[in-house]
């Protein structure tokens, strides 16, 4: 990257998660000289703390509960899948009412085909990444497990499998409790069953991944700096952000900041329904090993074996993204793996806790500021940034470099909040 002026193609691309890496890492493979700027070291922030899948079968995004009886269970806090913060839900509301609107049939499912869109490429975008990055070692096959405690529990979530199969070619594996019991020893009781999703790909370090991806940015000509975002401006005829050691100064920037996205552009104009889901993790010392990731359904615990312990990691918590810390999701979320595992003693000192980027459409926004030349923006992916950090990367850097798309993009258009009151776009076409 040239400082203080730019020269032929380049960006700055502000944000070093997977999703900002990889369109970074995407722009250098075709020959844009790239800065990627963040205020620490790549793969520290949201990707860090997630529970390491590359989802193939996460085909259809999370849709606003529906149910009554599950609705009521979130509402007097008797579940543990789901959280919110009181004294939020009044800024929060706008955006959950359309994420409920959003979320009825005749909606969902123009978004469910967009989404599926981006999710079928998923593991041959991080397979090329991770071959360029000498990475592949890091990613296992195998899937991970849906389990479950219940009969009625599972049955419900297998007329989903049903459906993922029959609509998308997403393959899976019943798994009654004898049979779970085999594969899965370490479980201290036996289970109703599971759902083995075999094709997801399992990372056991996930910010080690992206910080792999950002090294093989590196080498491929790319740099990494220091700066802050906020600092982002327009200059001359392309855009300026102050880094540690001085301005960048490139044709274009890309903003890839996930939760912290508005941040950056509020000050520019625009206003994104952008709310996040928080979720927490903590390591413990496990006595024994897990074959696969698992997923505890009706709590929403997710216990992923990594070289740092067992992570426990949370569902979903409704709230301010700078909120304070709320411990009784991972408290909880602990106990019920306890149940079911052999665990020790926490491995961390706190929990950790992260923000994922949602949009009321389920959908990110991908693509070009209509009211900025230059600007281009991917966030919003909502629970699976690092799944699909790697498709929306390439697509991104494809529209700037003005080749054809390998998705159609037109549903993923940040101008729809602009069109739109209610944030939606038709993404049925």
């Amino acid at each position: 990257m040239v400082h203080g002026q730019a020269k032929g193609r380049s960006a700055i691309v502000l944000g070093a998660g997977m999703v900002g890496t990889a369109t970074a890492w995407h722009l250098r493979q075709r020959g844009f000289d790239v800065v990627l700027v963040d205020r620490r070291v790549p793969g520290n922030e949201t990707s860090f703390g997630n529970a390491g899948l590359i989802q193939r079968e996460a085909v259809m995004p999370y849709a606003f509960p529906m149910d009554a009886g599950r609705l009521a269970r979130i509402a007097f806090g008797m579940g543990n899948d789901t959280a919110w913060r009181a004294r939020d839900l009044p800024t929060l509301a706008p955006m959950l009412a359309r994420y409920f609107w959003n979320s009825l049939p005749g909606r969902y499912d123009p978004i469910c085909m967009a989404y599926e869109r981006m999710v079928r490429h998923c593991l041959a975008e991080h397979q090329a990444m991770a071959a360029q990055a000498n990475a592949t070692g890091m990613m296992r096959a195998g899937g991970w497990k849906q389990i479950f405690q219940s009969q009625a529990a599972m049955k419900t979530a297998l007329h989903h499998a049903k459906e993922v199969a029959e609509r998308f070619g997403v393959p899976h594996t019943v798994l009654d409790g004898a049979t779970l019991a085999r594969e899965e020893p370490t479980l201290q009781r036996q289970l109703a069953g599971a759902i083995h999703w075999t094709s997801p790909f399992a990372v056991s370090d996930p910010g080690g991944l992206v910080k792999a991806y950002a090294r093989g940015f590196e080498a491929a000509g790319g740099t990494l700096a220091t700066g802050d975002a906020q600092t982002l401006r327009p200059h001359g005829a392309g855009w300026r952000v102050t880094g540690e050691d001085g301005d960048l100064d490139a044709e274009t920037a890309v903003i890839c900041l996930g939760p912290w996205s508005d941040m950056v552009l509020r000050p520019l104009g625009y206003r994104f329904p952008l709310f996040v889901k928080r979720g927490y993790h903590m390591h413990v010392a496990l006595d024994g090993a897990l074959a696969t990731p698992m997923l505890l359904t009706e709590q929403g615990v997710t216990m992923i074996p990594t070289p740092s312990g067992l992570r426990i990691a949370t569902g979903a918590e409704f709230a301010r993204r700078e909120a304070p810390a709320a411990t009784r999701q991972i408290t909880r979320s602990i106990a019920i793996a306890r149940t079911l595992l052999p665990i020790g003693k926490p491995l961390d000192a706190a929990p950790w806790r992260g923000a994922r980027p949602c949009l009321p459409d389920m959908l990110p926004a991908l693509g070009p500021c209509a009211r900025h030349p230059g600007l281009w923006l991917n966030f919003g992916h909502a629970h699976q940034g690092f799944t699909l950090g790697p498709v929306t990367g390439r697509l991104c850097a494809e529209l700037i470099a003005g080749e054809a798309p390998f998705i159609d993009p037109m549903p993923y258009d940040p101008g729809r909040f602009d069109r739109q009151r209610l944030g939606v776009l038709n993404v049925a076409t």
